[in-house]
């Protein structure tokens, strides 16, 4: 009998702590809010002034006040791409007259993407004389129905970026170094006084050692006018009177100053930042105007760059270029 009983409580006991080990492993991942010492699950949308979740109808209520909408992403991450597939359905009906620019693509190639929206394209066409995998490289699955939506739709489809051969050279040799040709896409104005973005952009730096771009100063050229270009492309857009999509890395938008800013001291017009945050990692309220909770980061997802201890601070790095913060 006191065999048995012992028997039944090493069972027990044994049991209880598998649940213990075995509840510990599959507790889902949050994303903690470092201001608020609050952890968000996946599929939370946080509205950052009132440190509060809402609905997705309450997000594209507040988003559709707006005149250009930034939608941040890790671009190897699906998820993120279906949400941002699923804002810019949600906003269209009210307003039919959006345009969805796109830092996928530089602004030289502005005629081959309007045949696209204009349904003038397939796909095989599309992907050979935007050279998608010689400029932006990632998987066009990715990206595939966001692009088959602006062409069912007619949606227009803006390209943002400077020429992608021009930063790798900017970030070796400087702006001067650069051939009179190319000269001819920078942006107009290039502010590189803000000492908050300095900041960001050294953290990533420190963490890059590759042989002969070891000037911050080049480095830091780089992002200001990525950033400069595309703010630079938004404006000229919004003169036509079309609301703006815009989709971007995280790091061109968090906190305002990589694009929004320059935009808005382009044009005034009034905008909202959305931040795709995984589950997993940390953000501070400051990041956007709201931070929507995606899935955990999966080991295999290629293109990250951890900064500290894996928060938002850790930007995808363009494996095209490894000019600047993605």
């Amino acid at each position: 009998m006191k065999l048995i009983r012992k028997t039944v409580l090493i069972v027990f006991c044994f049991t209880a702590f598998m649940n213990f080990i075995w509840g510990c492993a599959m507790a889902p991942k949050k994303l903690l809010i470092e201001d608020l010492s609050k952890s968000f699950k996946e599929g939370d949308i946080i509205n950052t002034k009132t440190g509060a979740t809402i609905s997705f109808e309450e997000l594209i209520a507040d988003l559709n006040m707006a005149k250009v909408i930034y939608i941040g992403e890790k671009h190897t991450d699906s998820t993120h791409h279906k949400i941002q597939l699923r804002v810019i359905e949600g906003l269209i009906d009210t307003h039919p007259e959006l345009v969805v620019g796109m830092e996928a693509f530089d602004h030289s190639y502005q005629k081959i993407l309007d045949l696209w929206s204009t349904g003038r394209l397939d796909e095989k066409e599309f992907l050979e004389r935007t050279h998608w995998y010689a400029n932006w490289k990632f998987d066009f699955e990715l990206y595939k129905d966001i692009l088959a939506f602006i062409k069912e739709r007619h949606v227009g489809l803006i390209g943002l970026n400077i020429p992608f051969h021009i930063p790798p050279k900017i970030a070796v040799g400087g702006i001067e170094n650069l051939s009179d040709d190319e000269k001819k896409h920078l942006p107009k104005k290039i502010d590189t006084t803000n000492a908050d973005h300095r900041i960001y952009v050294e953290e990533i730096f420190k963490k890059h050692k590759i042989k002969g771009r070891e000037s911050f100063e080049h480095f830091y050229m780089v992002q200001c006018v990525w950033e400069e270009t595309m703010a630079e492309s938004i404006a000229l857009y919004l003169k036509k009177g079309a609301i703006m999509v815009v989709l971007a890395g995280n790091g061109h938008i968090i906190r305002n100053f990589g694009i929004p800013d320059r935009a808005f001291v382009r044009t005034g017009a009034c905008f909202k930042t959305l931040l795709l945050a995984p589950a997993g990692s940390k953000a501070d309220l400051s990041f956007a105007d709201y931070i929507w909770v995606t899935p955990p980061i999966k080991k295999h997802d290629m293109g990250h760059v951890v900064v500290g201890n894996g928060d938002m601070k850790a930007q995808n790095h363009h494996p095209a270029s490894s000019a600047g913060i993605k």
